[in-house]
């Protein structure tokens, strides 16, 4: 019998959002709506553009938004991830435990080094463009594992910005070992368009012979593939997933797989801030599945998560919120 729904492994990182202008962004020479690394220099920098903001601050990192998600919703989840002892560590910590997912934390944290952080700039349009310190994340190994706990949980979920980081690359690797030694089932989240750019082979190796689920926009899923023909890019993705999840923003979601297509239109609402939807959809979807529900009600209650996400500020969504999506998107399991 499965213990956790979820075992992911990924970043931990503690999220300061900004709202900016476009001006701003482009006077920062940021990367708009996609994910860039930044070394402690290129952070102050940063920070001094955007001292005059009052940021939000919250737990943060991709897989970290899809298990506490998961487990607001009422599913059980294990995350693999590495922060240091310092304050944004503390912070981190409690987060999880807060939103109870457990955790490899209470046992390894780095003695030296920072947590790591990312500033998510929002502009008026919605779209945020993140500025990721990896701190002692990107020394992330197999030490975060616990081999137990992966051959014990229902899913093995991957992080694909881990395909930057050499150290952390292999442990996700050798947690997937493990998972599929097990029977366990894969899963992998491309990530961002900078991941499949500067990391592809990083990716494919978390990839392998293929996974059961993989977790992608569209953007990422059309430069993965090198097209912009959505009919060849499922065909493309349909090789090396199970079940490919593809969202599309307010397009909604499609679900595929070799046998069937599901295309489930997304809720009309306006969008505030797109930082988190992504990992809400995972989440979501993921509880739904583990809980026996067919694909095209997990991406129902992915869309609902997502949307509502999308309408506020922040990566997360209260319980009381989830707990109103979830009795409004799934039906009772007969």
């Amino acid at each position: 019998m499965s213990h956790y729904d979820i075992y992911a492994i990924g970043n931990a990182l503690v999220d300061s959002e900004y709202e900016v202008t476009d001006a701003q962004l482009q006077s920062m020479g940021v990367d708009k709506r996609h994910m860039t690394l930044i070394d402690t220099p290129r952070r102050s920098a940063l920070l001094q553009h955007v001292k005059a903001i009052t940021p939000r601050q919250t737990g943060g990192g991709s897989a970290g938004n899809t298990v506490v998600a998961l487990a607001q919703l009422g599913g059980k989840a294990f995350y693999s991830c590495k922060v240091a002892h310092d304050d944004l560590g503390d912070f981190y910590i409690k987060d999880l435990q807060a939103r109870g997912v457990d955790t490899n934390l209470n046992h390894t944290r780095a003695l030296n080094g920072q947590t790591g952080s990312c500033m998510v700039l929002v502009t008026p349009d919605a779209e945020r463009s993140m500025c990721t310190f990896l701190g002692v994340s990107a020394e992330l190994d197999e030490k975060a594992l616990h081999p137990q706990s992966i051959a014990k949980s229902k899913i093995y979920y991957m992080e694909g910005y881990l395909a930057a980081s050499p150290t952390g690359l292999r442990a996700a690797l050798q947690g997937r070992q493990i998972a599929k030694d097990a029977g366990v089932a894969l899963a992998l989240t491309l990530s961002d368009v900078s991941m499949i750019q500067f990391c592809k082979e990083g990716l494919d190796a978390m990839l392998g012979d293929g996974v059961d689920y993989l977790f992608c926009n569209q953007e990422e899923a059309q430069v993965w593939c090198g097209s912009n023909d959505l009919n060849s890019v499922k065909q493309e993705l349909k090789k090396i997933a199970k079940m490919v999840c593809l969202t599309r923003g307010p397009d909604g979601s499609e679900i595929i797989t070799a046998e069937h297509a599901w295309h489930v239109p997304a809720d009309k609402v306006k969008a505030i801030d797109t930082n988190g939807a992504g990992d809400m959809f995972a989440g979501a979807f993921l509880y739904a599945i583990t809980r026996g529900h067919e694909p095209e009600q997990a991406a129902r209650l992915g869309n609902h998560a997502a949307a509502a996400v999308v309408s506020q500020h922040g990566n997360r969504l209260s319980l009381g919120q989830l707990s109103t999506i979830k009795a409004y998107a799934l039906p009772p399991l007969r």
